[in-house]
């Protein structure tokens, strides 16, 4: 029994020995069990050695420890310019039909990871004066299981409870349009900004729920993206007559811009490929939030807006001559996307309307601004659509509506779209010449005089 039992430990041994040395041979990576087909495929691949410039890429497979599968490096692109926008506009109102914080915080991120699936570029909050304010709902902040009211005891007990009402009657509130508005500029601001934009605040208490919608603009530190999202620094440069210096997200890296402006400020930054590896200053320019799209396509997140009612959805359209294909969503719809001829006419702005719980038609009847009535909604929009028309359910929530909708008329957008004729009108505009001087350029150059 002796022998037995050290030839049964000696073996222990000579196992442990042997597994050890092979997670040494694997670099750390615990080896797992193959089948005869797997190890026949390595056998045959020589001594098994991966590609050494494969594991060492910054960002790749092996780096990131990806057995499984791929992570998508880069996000699709279209590799054409888009020049026609999306927009989509939402009463905030729905959060009040959610019982928790963390439940309208989850809401909220999937609504913004619906918009950065399907490339839109604008969210219009609005005030459908339907909703309840989120000040009077039990919160979580300082609910009571117990219904009876103790009384007071006197001494420490009781300055303990004054000082806890004090500091919630100071702490800041939001009312439910405010809640969806601050979340949604949250997710899409780059990781690298946040910090600098969004200060503590109880709208954000469960942020860290928020599912990352990982556009393109935001980009890692050892990425080489040709655009940048960046906060100017109140830091000045070593030359006094030099562009700001921008924080990007590269490590220990500012980027010098081609003009001077405010510290604080959020700007999009074009930087040369070729820059990222060269040492010394990395330099860039300034260009539109617009560029990357109009560029080649690449979507650069969205923008966040509220509006006082949906009439001022319409009217503070920012861009010039207003949305010029308004759809409305509605289960009581005239057209149906399930249509063999259905199709979009030709625009360049389009906005898409969702209601609330009781739909588009309570909101217009709320709506002191709009002389129509409810039943008659459908004379706002263009098109009166239902997105859905063979539903199981009842209802359907407003995440829902805005996922199901993005997603069927997405392609019968991108084909009415009127990218192409603006590519040519912007093709015959008025060129500029080299020689001459532009009034943006005189009026920059006063200007860096000055400071």
């Amino acid at each position: 029994m002796q022998q037995e039992d050290e030839s049964r430990q000696k073996r222990k041994e000579e196992g442990r020995l042997k597994k050890r040395q092979r997670i040494e041979e694997s670099n750390g990576v615990r080896p797992r069990k193959m089948n005869q087909s797997a190890q026949s495929k390595n056998s045959n691949k020589g001594d098994g050695r991966r590609d050494a410039s494969f594991q060492k890429r910054p960002g790749s497979l092996m780096s990131r420890g990806h057995r499984f599968g791929r992570v998508m490096e880069n996000v699709p692109c279209r590799k054409k310019p888009r020049f026609s926008t999306l927009s989509i506009a939402l009463p905030g109102s729905v959060l009040t039909n959610c019982q928790t914080k963390e439940l309208r915080t989850l809401m909220v991120g999937q609504i913004a990871r619906a918009a950065t699936i399907y490339h839109v570029d604008e969210i219009v909050v609005f005030d459908d004066k339907l909703g309840r304010n989120m000040n009077e709902m039990h919160t979580g902040w300082n609910r009571r299981r117990d219904f009876q009211k103790k009384e007071p005891s006197g001494g420490e007990d009781n300055k303990a409870e004054e000082k806890q009402n004090e500091e919630g009657a100071r702490r800041p509130r939001s009312d439910p349009h405010e809640f969806m508005a601050r979340l949604l500029q949250y997710c899409e601001c780059p990781q690298y900004l946040r910090r600098r934009f969004f200060p503590m605040h109880p709208d954000l208490q469960f942020a860290g729920l928020l599912a990352p919608v990982d556009a393109p603009h935001h980009v890692r530190a050892e990425d080489h993206s040709p655009y940048r999202e960046g906060v100017v620094l109140d830091k000045k440069p070593s030359d006094p007559n030099a562009g700001s210096l921008v924080n990007c997200g590269i490590r220990n890296r500012p980027v010098q811009i081609d003009r001077k402006l405010a510290p604080g400020i959020r700007c999009t930054v074009q930087i040369d490929s070729k820059a990222y590896g060269k040492p010394g200053q990395i330099k860039g320019t300034v260009v539109s939030p617009s560029a990357p799209r109009e560029a080649d396509g690449t979507y650069w997140g969205y923008t966040t807006r509220m509006a006082s009612s949906i009439n001022a959805v319409f009217d503070e359209c920012p861009y010039e001559g207003g949305y010029d294909l308004k759809v409305g969503t509605s289960e009581r719809g005239d057209r149906s996307v399930e249509e063999k001829n259905f199709h979009f006419p030709k625009f360049e702005h389009s906005l898409i309307v969702f209601g609330g719980v009781a739909g588009i038609e309570e909101c217009v009847d709320a709506d002191e601004s709009i002389k129509l009535p409810g039943s008659q909604s459908k004379k706002l929009f263009d098109m009166w659509l239902n997105t859905c028309p063979y539903q199981g359910s009842r209802t359907i929530r407003t995440e829902e509506a805005v996922l199901i909708s993005l997603c069927t008329l997405s392609s019968a957008l991108a084909k009415s779209s009127r990218d192409s004729a603006v590519a040519e009108e912007k093709a015959v505009e008025v060129d500029f010449s080299d020689d001459g001087v532009s009034e943006e350029s005189s009026s920059g150059g006063s200007d860096s005089d000055s400071d």
